[in-house]
This record gives structure tokens, C-alpha cells and sequence, in this order.
């Protein structure tokens, strides 16, 4: 007899203290001065009575893949889950707390993780704890969350964002962008949402190098949700392939008003309406089948120039003895010697990636900014339209160009510790994905 679904769900709010430091790979002097709003980690819970699975989505600029497998093993203890079932992943908002060492002066903060890490413990236990039968829908629309943010020019170089000055030899966006979003909700006997899970493709930019908290366009999407529900239901986001996605139009000069507030407004309100929309066209269904596949892909890394090696430290050296150096020459700087020295002796990373089978719906998880070309890629080679990449989750790959954006260069082209693999890679993940996906599709139908 078929067990019946039981679901669970729960949120805490993650602010780290004021003082403390912001993640920014170019500000190196960034304190939190104020909160402009909370940045929340968020559980969802799912049982089939079969295979049991726990998503958790944390308002983080991203959690290194070591730290997150800490965390999924501390909560496996806890709770009985599998470690390879906890699917943690993270918005990528650019107001968050120090967790990743992209900024030389910024070593990941480890009195925030320890915060984290238990805050994580007890919205997982919380969320098994308050699982009860439930019914479960889901829906795929539309929303613009970003616009291709690679830049070309006549003279074959490729830029991340316009470049002042240069309109005369634009010659167009190097990459697609990805409207698509996914909503997922389980839900009450009176036919309210217990829970929500959103996805989209987005860079939530908009507040880098400010001196406050935020969780970008996904938190006010979040408090929009809850406003219309009257309900402090938890509210997860995944973002997907955003690595080569930015907030502004890249295609000619602005020419109406643009601001940090305007663009959470965009993308916030069209993130949540297309929820809205959705959830009100569900048809949650009380039975409903789960199937999971879990993956490590030992991934070649490519390493820097030795010459790119050296000017690094030469400006790093400056910065020691006390000199002024600009936010994009100390990136420049660290990125390539960060890379050096974590990869040299062994060029190789190793990485995790999900399938999962939720009903009619494909869900593919990985660890990187991936370029979204990629995303489009597996999308179409899935065994079903229905099929949603979440990106920034179980890790911290970083950047994954194409091979255009590898020979156009610039930033998220180059060799960095967060862009650090060759395009073949991509080619490598997106068969990767594509097979777990056919895997499970199969063994269901």
C-alpha cells in the first residue's frame, strides 16, 4: 500500500551582526552599517514514504562546496536523512555575509558559519518535525529576471556589461537569457500554500558594494508572497543559470531611469505575480511520486598563467605594504593567485549534482554561476519541457563560461578561483545532467 505524501516545511531568519563584514569581491572595506531586510534561510520537506527529501534555500552569495557538504552531514545526523538528499542551495544575493574568499582582505567569516550551521540544524529538524499530509502542485511560466550581460565588440573582445564610451563598435550580446520560472507549492486542506518554492534566472546585483543587509529581488518577492497570503509561510528561491545574466539591459544606453530600488521592484513584483498566477492555476494532487539520483564529476581545472600568477602577487604585495589598489585590479589580483594556490598541486575539483522526479516535473541541481547557454541546452535535451535547473546549490563551482566567453575574455572569461574551468566542462556537465535526467525519467515511466 502506498504510503501517503507528508510534507514539512520552516524558516529562520540568517542576519549576521552589524560590524561584520559583506561579501564583495572588489570593496574591501564593506561593514554591515544597517539591515534593509532579512535575509532568511528557508526548508522544505517532502516524503513519499519512499525516498524523503529536504530543500533548503539560504539568502547567501553562495556556500563553498565543502561547507555545505558540513552542513548537509550535521543535519543527515540529526534528522536520519540521507546527506545526498539535503539540497542546499543559495540566491547568490550580493548583500550577504562573507562566504566565499573572493575578496583578498575577506577570509570567509567563521563566526557567521558556525551561526549558519545551526540555524540550518533547526529549520531541518523544524520542518520533519511539522510534516503532515499534504497535497502538492507546481507550475513553470515566464518572468524576466535579467537581461545577457556579455558584451561584444568589432574588435572580437567580450566585456561583462557596456563599456563607457564604446557604442560605436557594439556588436551585440554574446548569450541568451532564460525567462523561465518554476513554482512549487504544497498545500493545506483549505487549499492554502503551506509552502512555496520559486525559481528563476537572475543576478540579484543590485545592492554590491553597499553597507547593508538585503536579500535582493527573491526577499521582496518573498514578502510580497506572504503579504497576499496573509501568512509568514516559508518561501524558498533557487536561482538558475545567472552567471552571464545581469539586472540592466544590455543592448543600448539606458535611457529611462534606473536605480538599485527600481530594479528589486522589477524583478521582485514579476517574480511574484508569475507565482501568484501560478499557484492560482494549480491542481495539487495528493499522490505524488519522488525519485532521486545524486552525483559527484571529478572536473578538470584549468589553471592561470604563471606570468598572470606573478603580476598577482606583485599587486597583492602593494596592498600588504598599505597602497591604495582599485576593486578591479585587486579581483584581477587575487582571483588568478587564489586559484594557484588551491589547485596547482591537484587540478582537479569535485563537484555534486542531483536529478530528481517530483510527479511530471525534472529538477536538475548544480554548483555553478553556469552561463546560460547551458541551461537552455539541457532544457532541450531532457526527456520533458518540464524540466527546471536549479544553479548555486550543493557548492560553490563558480563561474562556467562558454567557449565564446572564454576566447572573448574579460571577467568570468579568464582564469579565476571562480571561473575556473575550461568550456569542455560544460560540455562534460551539461551530458552529465542530461543522462541523470533520461536515468530517472526512465526508471519512473
Amino acid at each position: 500500500m502506498k504510503k501517503q505524501f507528508k510534507a514539512g516545511a520552516a524558516s529562520v531568519v540568517i542576519n549576521n551582526d552589524i560590524g561584520s563584514m559583506i561579501q564583495g569581491a572588489g570593496v574591501p572595506d564593506q561593514r554591515v552599517e544597517a539591515i534593509h531586510d532579512d535575509l532568511e534561510a528557508n526548508a522544505l520537506y517532502l516524503d513519499d514514504g519512499q525516498t524523503r527529501l529536504l530543500f533548503i534555500t539560504c539568502d547567501l552569495p553562495n556556500i563553498e562546496t565543502a561547507r555545505n557538504r558540513t552542513i548537509a552531514e550535521a543535519i543527515a545526523t540529526d534528522t536520519g536523512l540521507d546527506a545526498d538528499s539535503i539540497i542546499i542551495g543559495s540566491s547568490h544575493t550580493h548583500g550577504g555575509p562573507v562566504m566565499m574568499h573572493t575578496n583578498y582582505l575577506k577570509p570567509v567569516d567563521e563566526v557567521y558559519f558556525a551561526k549558519l550551521l545551526n540555524w540550518l540544524r533547526q529549520i531541518a529538524a523544524a520542518a520533519l518535525a511539522n510534516a503532515t499530509p499534504a497535497r502538492l502542485g507546481w507550475g513553470i511560466g515566464n518572468a524576466r529576471l535579467g537581461y545577457n550581460r556579455r558584451v561584444c565588440y568589432s574588435d572580437n573582445s567580450h566585456t561583462m556589461y557596456r563599456q563607457g564610451g564604446r557604442h560605436g563598435d557594439f556588436t551585440g550580446l554574446e548569450g541568451p537569457d532564460d525567462t523561465a520560472t518554476l513554482a512549487l507549492a504544497v498545500f493545506n486542506d483549505d487549499n492554502t500554500p503551506r509552502a512555496i518554492l520559486q525559481h528563476g534566472t537572475g543576478h540579484p546585483t543590485a545592492f554590491y558594494g553597499q553597507r547593508f543587509l538585503s536579500a535582493d529581488y527573491p526577499g521582496l518577492a518573498r514578502r510580497l508572497l506572504r503579504e497576499a497570503y496573509r501568512s509568514p509561510l516559508p518561501v524558498l528561491f533557487y536561482n538558475g543559470a545567472e552567471g552571464d545574466i545581469s539586472m540592466p539591459q544590455q543592448m543600448w544606453p539606458q535611457q529611462t531611469a534606473d536605480n538599485t530600488e527600481l530594479r528589486i521592484y522589477r524583478f521582485g513584483t514579476a517574480l511574484a505575480g508569475e507565482t501568484l498566477r501560478l499557484l492560482h492555476e494549480m491542481r495539487p494532487q495528493s499522490e505524488v511520486s519522488l525519485t532521486h539520483h545524486h552525483a559527484m564529476l571529478d572536473l578538470p581545472v584549468r589553471l592561470p598563467d604563471p606570468e598572470a600568477v606573478a603580476a598577482g602577487r606583485a599587486v597583492l604585495a602593494r596592498y600588504d605594504a598599505g597602497e591604495k589598489v582599485s576593486g578591479n585590479e585587486a579581483i584581477f589580483a587575487w582571483g588568478p593567485v587564489l586559484l594557484y594556490n588551491r589547485f596547482a598541486a591537484n587540478p582537479v575539483d569535485t563537484l555534486p549534482f542531483n536529478a530528481i522526479r517530483i510527479n511530471d516535473l525534472l529538477l536538475a541541481t548544480q554548483p555553478f554561476e553556469l552561463f546560460c547557454q547551458y541551461q537552455i541546452d539541457i532544457k532541450r535535451r531532457s526527456p520533458t519541457p518540464n524540466t527546471i535547473i536549479f544553479g548555486l546549490t550543493g557548492g560553490s563551482g563558480g563561474y562556467l563560461p562558454t567557449l565564446a566567453a572564454a576566447l572573448g575574455g574579460g571577467y568570468s572569461g579568464v582564469p579565476f578561483a571562480w571561473a575556473r574551468f575550461e568550456p569542455a566542462v560544460g560540455c562534460k556537465v551539461v551530458d552529465t545532467i542530461s543522462n541523470m535526467l533520461h536515468q530517472i525519467w526512465k526508471k519512473d515511466s
